[in-house]
């Protein structure tokens, strides 16, 4: 068998026309167009790449975005300042900071500043709390787009065995909670874990987050299982000297000759975490004004 190429790529540009016309509701109904307000420090070339085409697709979803470039060797105080200015104007619905932060600078004490309702990237202590007690709340944007890409993929995702594989902050510990909402039965596995294969190959949905290039191999995979691969790795390229290749967490060949569906790297979650953010900053617009949120939305 080969497996179901799971396009994260075409499914974003979906998901972002709902986001459009979403916009295009509040725009009608209320006169109003959410603003994302995006802060990036220092000269890092990918953190620069990401950050234009998040500006690029906020404005082509018909909502305002708002850049803040400051120097690599802002002062923390300083830098905590501008968020809270951010957190201040009633014209900014979401705030962006660009991470990773330079040398010498607290990211942890910046993301803290953040007005937890304006939080699109998921990423406050406030935000956290909110979905491990299932309130609403905004949620962290590449686990998100993890979910919606299983459903895309399997359906109803009830009573599916869900491993993530990888236990971090950012994506594993909330990816889980999300699977869990979706009433999955959620077994999270890292390291530590005894005989890990054995415990992927449980899975109906296999999410790899850990960043260890082609760790997951085809063997480890139940047949027919939905592999969502969320690493991204840059690697020698094999054929060309010189050269580096992105490769994600998940051996692709191996996963394609028994999987059911897999998510490409690039080109798989990669895509889902700018759209989910576009999404991320209408709900807030919402939230924050006692609106409904438009029903193009819902997942």
């Amino acid at each position: 068998m080969t497996a179901a190429i799971i396009d994260g790529k075409a499914f974003a540009s979906g998901l972002r026309g709902h986001v459009a016309q979403a916009v295009s509701e509040l725009n009608s109904s209320f006169d109003y167009q959410p603003t994302l307000a995006v802060v990036l420090v220092g000269d890092d070339p990918a953190s620069h790449v990401y950050v234009r085409n998040k500006i690029k697709f906020t404005r082509e979803t018909g909502m305002q975005s708002v850049e803040h470039r400051c120097d690599a060797n802002i002062a923390q105080g300083d830098l905590e300042m501008l968020v809270g200015t951010l957190n201040a104007d009633p014209n900014v619905d979401g705030i962006l900071v660009q991470l990773p932060l330079p040398e010498g600078l607290d990211s942890d004490r910046v993301i803290a500043k953040i007005n937890p309702d304006k939080d699109v990237d998921g990423l406050t202590e406030v935000s956290a709390g909110r979905l491990s007690l299932g309130k609403t709340g905004l949620r962290p944007c590449t686990p998100t787009g993890c979910v919606m890409l299983a459903k895309d993929a399997l359906g109803n995702l009830s009573g599916k065995h869900c491993v993530v594989l990888g236990r971090s902050i950012l994506v594993g510990k909330p990816a889980a909670l999300l699977f869990l909402e979706q009433n999955c039965t959620v077994t999270i596995a890292h390291s530590r874990t005894q005989d890990l294969p054995e415990v992927c190959r449980s899975a109906d949905i296999l999410v790899a987050a850990v960043g260890r290039p082609d760790m997951v191999k085809g063997d480890w995979i139940k047949p027919g299982a939905c592999v969502i691969d969320v690493g991204i790795n840059r690697i020698a390229h094999p054929e060309k000297p010189g050269k580096m290749k992105l490769t994600g967490d998940v051996d692709y060949k191996g996963a394609m000759a028994v999987a059911g569906g897999v998510t490409p790297v690039p080109g798989g979650v990669g895509p889902m975490t700018i759209a989910c953010l576009l999404r991320n900053t209408v709900i807030a617009a919402c939230h924050r004004r006692g609106w409904d949120v438009p029903d193009c939305l819902s997942f």
